[in-house]
């Protein structure tokens, strides 16, 4: 994470020379710089199937899907953050001219860990409400076939969808495609709990 501050504060320039030069990705909020922690396989597979299937889906299609290495700001709160994936349907709006920090995704999706499963259902998603241009938050599960859509509807609220088992797929409203579960969750394999 870097050396401490004095004041125990970074600023958001610092917080970025630091990060452009890091081994390790950091998220960064009111200040404070948190290290990512790592992930296990089946986040890591979910997540690259989740990328995988949708750039598929999105051939042809003005938008564009984005792994976890591209940073997103949360401008109306100035978090940094990492989604596990981002689609973008508009040209990227970025925050400076280093284009590694984006403002203006339509989609997020996030796997599910034990370590991070209350901060994305809770605070993160509040964090994430406040992103005119976002239009679906997708929670994915990495313990069983289930994933969670919420939808933001025309007066602002938000709607949730839940598809559970291989044999079910999602409607993605805002990018107009629809995502297998049975693709999301190849090559693993869920014990009983």
């Amino acid at each position: 994470m870097g050396l401490p501050q004095a004041n125990g504060l970074w600023t958001p320039t610092e917080y970025l020379a630091i990060e452009r030069q890091a081994s390790c990705r950091s998220e960064y909020f009111r200040g404070e710089m948190v290290a990512m922690a790592g992930r296990t396989r089946e986040h890591s597979l979910i997540k690259s199937n989740l990328v995988a299937s949708l750039n598929a889906l999105l051939k042809g299609n003005p938008c564009t899907v984005y792994d976890s290495d591209l940073r997103v700001l949360i401008a109306a709160i100035g978090l940094y953050t990492y989604p596990d994936a981002s689609v973008a349907c508009e040209p990227l709006r970025y925050e400076d001219d280093r284009r590694d920090t984006y403002l203006n995704p339509t989609l997020l999706a996030e796997v599910l860990s034990d370590g991070s499963e209350a901060y994305d259902r809770g605070k993160k998603f509040d964090h994430y409400r406040t992103i005119d241009s976002l239009r679906e938050y997708l929670i994915i599960s990495q313990d069983c076939p289930k994933i969670e859509r919420f939808a933001r509807n025309p007066d602002n609220t938000w709607t949730l969808t839940v598809k559970s088992g291989r044999e079910q797929s999602l409607e993605l409203i805002s990018i107009k495609c629809s995502l297998s579960l049975l693709d999301l969750y190849d090559k693993l394999e869920f014990r009983d709990k």
